[in-house]
C-alpha cells in the first residue's frame, strides 16, 4: 500500500479529481468547490413570491397544513421536510457504511408532526423557518425545506435516538465531513445556514428601538415589531471577521499565532471583528499591529467563508481572508489576545499542512457521530479529535480543509496567486 502523504487544499486552482483513499506518491494540492459552509444547494436563488417554492407561498401552505387542511386544488402544493435542531446542534444520522458518512435528519411534514405528538413542543407556523427549495428538476417531487428549534422537547432525544437519530454539534460535524463527500458537504452548508438563522432567532427577541416583541415574519427570514407605531424590520446579522496571513516577502517566513483554547500544537493566521467606520484593509492592519505589533503595507484579498459555528451571541461570521503584507518584523505579542506569535519559513509550513492529523481528526469525529446516533456515546471534547496518536505526530499543523485559514496558508506555501 502506498504512503499517505501530507497535502493541502485550495479554492484557487482547477478541480483535481480524487481517489476515495487519499493516497498519493507526491505531496500536491487539491481544491474545494466552494468554501466549506458555503455552496447551499437550496438557496442558490430566491422564487419570485406567486412561485409555489417562495417564502410568501410556501409559509401560505404551511399554514393550511397545520390547520388540518389536506387537499388542495391544483397546482398541488411542493413538500415539505423539517430539520429540528436543540440548543444549536441539527438533528443527524449515520448511514454507518465503512467510512461512517453522516447525513441530516431531514424528516417529512407527517412524519414530523408524528414525532412532535405528546412531546414538551408544540408545532406553530411561527416556529418553522424557511431554509430554500428544490424544484421537480432536481428531486423527484418538488420540496420545500424548513428548520425548527425544538430545544424544549426534552422526550425528542429519545424518541429520535430510537430511530437511530441524534442531535449532534455542528463543529463535530464539521471535522467528521469528507470533503471529497458533495453531499455531506451539501448537508454541511445547509445545516450551516439554517444553525445561523435560529440561532439569530433566539437571540433576537425584543425590538432595539422600542422594546417591544419582534415576531417572525416572511417564513422567519426577518423579524418586526408588534408595536403598531413602530414596526421596525430586523433581518439576519452578519458579523464581518478579517483573517490575514501576514507575509514576510523578503524573507520567504509567515507570521502564524496560537492562543490557549487552541488544540495542542495548532497554530493558524491573526484574525479579528471590523469595527465601525473602518475598511476591511484597516482593519486588517489593525488588528495585526494590536496582537503582534507587526506593520503592515499592501493588503490583497483572498477569499470569504461563512462561519456559523461561532456563539449563539454571533452565529454568523463571515470570515474575510487576506495576504498581508509586513513592513516591520520585530514581534511584541499581545498576551491578553494570543499565547504567542512567531515567523515560520515556507518549509517549516508546508511540513505543517499535514494531511495525516486532518483525516486522524476526520475519521475520529466520523465514528464519534455514528456511535452517538447508536446511542453508544454521548460524546466527547472536540480537542480529542485531534489526538488520535499512531505514529510519529508533526511538532506543528495548521487548521483543516474545513477553516478558511488552511486555504490562505495553502496558498502562500504553493505560491497560488500571493
Amino acid at each position: 500500500m502506498p504512503t499517505l502523504v501530507s497535502k493541502s487544499i485550495s479554492y484557487l486552482k482547477p478541480l483535481i479529481s480524487r481517489t476515495p483513499n487519499y493516497y498519493f506518491s507526491t505531496t500536491m494540492s487539491i481544491t474545494l468547490q466552494s468554501p466549506v459552509f458555503a455552496g447551499n444547494p437550496i438557496r442558490s436563488k430566491t422564487p419570485k413570491s406567486s412561485d409555489p417554492f417562495s417564502p410568501t407561498s410556501a409559509f401560505q401552505t404551511l399554514k393550511l397544513l397545520l390547520s388540518g387542511q389536506t387537499h388542495f386544488q391544483d397546482p398541488s402544493p411542493p413538500k415539505f421536510k423539517v430539520l429540528p435542531f436543540i440548543k444549536g446542534r441539527p438533528l443527524a444520522g449515520s448511514t454507518g457504511d465503512l467510512v461512517k458518512k453522516w447525513h441530516l435528519g431531514w424528516l417529512s411534514f407527517g412524519d414530523f408532526k408524528d414525532v412532535l405528538e405528546g412531546s414538551e413542543v408544540k408545532m406553530t407556523h411561527d416556529l418553522l423557518v424557511y431554509l430554500g427549495c428544490k424544484s421537480k428538476e432536481e428531486e423527484e417531487d418538488s420540496v420545500v425545506y424548513w428548520a425548527i428549534d425544538v430545544s424544549e422537547g426534552v422526550s425528542l432525544v429519545e424518541k429520535l435516538g430510537s430511530k437511530e437519530f441524534c442531535f449532534v454539534e455542528l463543529r463535530t460535524l464539521m471535522v467528521a465531513t469528507d470533503w471529497a463527500d458533495d453531499s455531506a458537504m451539501s448537508d454541511l452548508a445547509i445545516a450551516g445556514h439554517a444553525r445561523a438563522l435560529l440561532e439569530w432567532h433566539n437571540t433576537s427577541r425584543f425590538c432595539g428601538s422600542c422594546g417591544e416583541m419582534l415576531v417572525p415574519a416572511e417564513a422567519g427570514r426577518k423579524k418586526q415589531c408588534i408595536k403598531d407605531s413602530c414596526k421596525k424590520r430586523v433581518y439576519p446579522r452578519v458579523d464581518p471577521v478579517v483573517i490575514m496571513l501576514v507575509i514576510d516577502k523578503e524573507n520567504d517566513r509567515a507570521l502564524l499565532s496560537k492562543q490557549s483554547r487552541f488544540v495542542p500544537r495548532m497554530w493558524s493566521c491573526l484574525a479579528g471583528f471590523l469595527e465601525p467606520g473602518e475598511s476591511l484593509e484597516e482593519a486588517v492592519r489593525r488588528e495585526t499591529w494590536e496582537e503582534t505589533g507587526i506593520e503592515v503595507g499592501e493588503v490583497v484579498y483572498h477569499s470569504s467563508q461563512p462561519w456559523p459555528v461561532g456563539p449563539s451571541s454571533m452565529p454568523c461570521q463571515l470570515m474575510i481572508g487576506f495576504f498581508a503584507y509586513a513592513t516591520s518584523l520585530e514581534i511584541n505579542v499581545d498576551k491578553s489576545e494570543l499565547e504567542d506569535a512567531k515567523w515560520h519559513s515556507r518549509e517549516d509550513v508546508k511540513n505543517a499542512l499535514t494531511f495525516s492529523e486532518y483525516e486522524k481528526a476526520q475519521k475520529t469525529s466520523a465514528y464519534k457521530v455514528d456511535q452517538m446516533c447508536k446511542g453508544v456515546e454521548k460524546g466527547q471534547n472536540l480537542a480529542s479529535d485531534f489526538n488520535v496518536e499512531s505514529g510519529e505526530l508533526a511538532p506543528m499543523f495548521v487548521p483543516g480543509p474545513y477553516a478558511i485559514a488552511h486555504h490562505l496558508i495553502s496558498s502562500w506555501v504553493h505560491h497560488y496567486q500571493v
